[in-house]
């Protein structure tokens, strides 16, 4: 940001009275027509593209798109979605609608770190990694922003700032205790990164406190770490209502004045709700000084000029049109993203994927078979045109086969219609796989299970999952269908991980496809009849059962995530199959012998040996060997995305920085330590189930860092 508009907004506030600056702190922030200053609401959601406006283009969601493992990718669709923005609120604002969800301040991405599958909210993360989701934070924020940092696109938000991950029935009570390796080590690694080398302009505090300190009003995670160690220059934004819960959830304040006061005094600019209509209050009594309230409007001031809100500062993205808005080319895109979010997790005797000339009968079957809440997930925008499973199968065989459908249970409940009997689907069910010569099982959740408190109100725990099971009759229904012998691809559509043991040891295929936008149908459709090959990989571990995790409101990190966990795993972290033969050939390293301070790099070619052209995603871990007990074992530190045609030999190299091989003391620092360091480079982590799972073992090299144990910058 340039000192010219630093000045610019510091002259705005400097002409408005104290009672304006306190206006402008509000997120429904109105107008002072004399400064030429137009109202304003600061409420806007682009997790997967525009959300709660209309209509807009819908890509997977969060969980799906992280899938891609490509973060390039994730930048071209946030560069779609900000396009999207600007036309809407070109026009919008033409007939001076600017209302909620009009605005240019996106609240997304979600970067925190999904740490439990019970967690509801965790489809809006991209996944349980540090690094992976700093990647692809990093990618989807210079989407949204653009190349310009004087001339924004739009405004991403960063959140939820921090340690924020579950229970949703106790986030606004709930203190999130952290230990200091965790907090730096997990859950702030990604805000980091996405504060520095992306230049986020917002970022959103958390509900829950975090050792004490409620997070919007936190002077250890706003003050200390956010402005103090990290440099932000942006604003900070509460979470909607938060700050009331100082006072009267928390308990850390005794009135809304003191909450609000507490909230501007340690930093958050914005807010989210109504504690600053008493600013004023709390002014008057001392609580809160003007220049904090100052700092806080001139910040608010400079991110509305460097989106062109005033007259006299225009935005090189005004005369964006309408026609952006759903146009073919972001369709098309979306389609695309929801292909390279499918992550295959078994294929037996390749039965995937099914030869078109030889189905007659298809039977597609399950709750998420013709459901568009199994598309969408939650903060969604409007699609023009919905594709289900269901319908993209119709479409895709058309006139060539015969698709029967049955609904086979509820998602969740014991029957389908109100006064019907237990299991009132289930012969429907039984009788169209009978008929058929594969049948597609379409099972899994929605968002009105898994999601926010108070947007999933649901019968199991505010959003939370109390498991991993398949909910309701799902899992018997699957069994029920799997008997009658018939070949069975299970196509799972949901936002975290499920416990799918019998389905591993009983069913043929299996598909996740997440939430994989408006029409995404099209895309399982053409996945399972090979015009896609799948080449996803997951972004958060699927475990055998819940038994061997911590208590849900456990924050330490030890049994959590890849990184850290001894529980049995199902499908691993970045595991994914694919229709074609991939091998990796002539892994190499730079160098064996290195000081703690410096670089290698890694490389190796990647050869595609089969019929179909995919997507790779090269995966490097590192681990330190002689860890310390409280350390995590094998990391992610780097990807790189290929498309490989048949045939094709492509060499990558990943460079790996002395940052790559830090390690989190126990009291937070950042440390490069000697000692012996492996490093792999494949498809898949270096563990042993994804070796089983994949027939393929990684290259591995041992690297000694030698000198002097060094702290370096976080």
């Amino acid at each position: 940001m340039s000192q010219k508009t630093r000045e610019y907004a510091h002259e705005l506030v400097s002409e408005m009275t104290i009672e304006e600056k306190m206006e402008q702190m509000l997120y429904n922030s109105p107008a002072i027509e004399r400064l030429k200053i137009p109202a304003y609401n600061w409420w806007n959601e682009a997790l997967h593209g525009v959300a709660r406006a209309g209509v807009a283009t819908v890509f997977p969601q969060a969980i799906g798109m992280a899938a891609a493992f490509d973060p390039d990718f994730l930048y071209k669709i946030a560069d779609a979605v900000s396009t999207e923005g600007r036309a809407k609120f070109n026009e919008y604002s033409k007939r001076g609608d600017r209302g909620i969800y009009k605005g240019l301040t996106f609240w997304a991405p979600n970067i925190n770190i999904f740490r439990d599958p019970r967690w509801g909210r965790g489809h809006e993360t991209f996944g349980e990694d540090p690094y992976l989701s700093a990647e692809l934070g990093i990618a989807y924020i210079k989407g949204l922003q653009g190349e310009d940092p004087d001339h924004l696109k739009s405004a991403a938000c960063a959140k939820h700032f921090a340690v924020h991950s579950g229970p949703e029935a106790l986030r606004h009570e709930f203190n999130a205790e952290a230990s200091e390796h965790d907090l730096y080590d997990t859950y702030l690694y990604a805000f980091s990164r996405c504060v520095k080398e992306a230049a986020v302009e917002a970022v959103m505090g958390a509900y829950n406190r975090v050792n004490g300190e409620p997070a919007c009003g936190s002077r250890r995670l706003l003050k200390d770490i956010l402005r103090g160690e990290w440099k932000f220059k942006g604003h900070i934004v509460s979470d909607c209502w938060a700050i009331n819960d100082f006072h009267t959830n928390h308990h850390v304040t005794a009135t809304v004045e003191e909450s609000a006061a507490l909230a501007v005094e340690n930093g958050c600019d914005l807010n989210c709700g109504t504690a600053y209509l008493h600013l004023g209050s709390a002014y008057r009594q001392g609580l809160v000084k003007e220049e904090a309230i100052t700092e806080s409007a001139e910040r608010l001031m400079e991110a509305r000029i460097r989106l062109g809100m005033m007259e006299d500062y225009p935005s090189p993205y005004k005369d964006i049109p309408y026609d952006k808005v759903e146009c073919r080319e972001h369709t098309e895109l979306s389609v695309e993203a929801a292909k390279r979010s499918m992550v295959l997790l078994k294929n037996k005797d390749h039965i995937l994927p099914l030869d078109k000339k030889k189905i007659k009968k298809i039977a597609v079957i399950g709750p998420n078979a013709n459901s568009r809440d199994a598309l969408v997930g939650n903060y969604t925008g409007t699609s023009s045109e919905y594709i289900t499973p269901l319908e993209g199968i119709q479409r895709y065989l058309g006139e060539d086969a015969e698709v029967l459908y049955a609904e086979g249970c509820h998602l969740y409940k014991d029957k389908v219609e109100f006064l019907a009997e237990e299991k009132d689907r289930f012969a429907e069910a039984v009788i169209t796989a009978e008929r058929a010569d594969a049948v597609v099982m379409c099972l899994g959740l929605d968002a009105t299970i898994e999601g926010e408190e108070g947007d999933a109100g649901n019968e199991y725990a505010s959003g939370d999952k109390p498991d991993i099971k398949l909910p309701g009759l799902q899992q018997e229904l699957l069994e029920t269908v799997a008997a009658t012998g018939k070949p069975v691809i299970l196509v799972l559509l949901a936002g975290s991980a499920i416990d799918l043991s019998w389905a591993d040891s009983h069913i043929d295929a299996i598909i996740c496809a997440w939430y994989p936008g408006a029409r995404g149908g099209k895309a399982v459709a053409e996945t399972i009849f090979g015009e896609n090959s799948p080449s996803g990989c997951l972004p958060v571990t699927f475990y055998a059962g819940t038994e061997g995790l911590p208590d849900f409101c456990d924050y330490n990190m030890k049994n959590r995530t890849y990184r850290y966990t001894d529980c049995k795993v199902l499908y691993p972290f970045g595991y994914g199959l694919s229709y074609t033969d991939i091998c990796y050939l002539d892994a190499g390293i730079s160098s064996r012998e290195c000081g703690v301070k410096d670089g290698v790099t890694i490389k190796a070619k990647v050869a595609n040996r089969g019929s179909y052209s995919v997507h790779e995603s090269v995966q490097v871990y590192i681990k330190h060997m002689d860890a310390a007990d409280y350390e995590p074992g094998y990391q992610l530190k780097g990807i790189r995305n290929v498309l490989l045609e048949p045939g094709e030999t492509r060499e990558v190299e990943i460079a790996l920085s002395a940052r790559d091989f830090a390690v989190i003391t126990q009291d937070g620092k950042c440390v490069v330590k000697p000692g012996n360091y492996t490093i792999t480079i494949g498809g898949a982590q270096p563990d042993k189930r994804s070796e089983e799972l994949t027939g393929r073992r990684v290259d591995a090299f041992t690297v000694e860092r030698t000198g002097e144990e060094e702290e370096i910058e976080y």
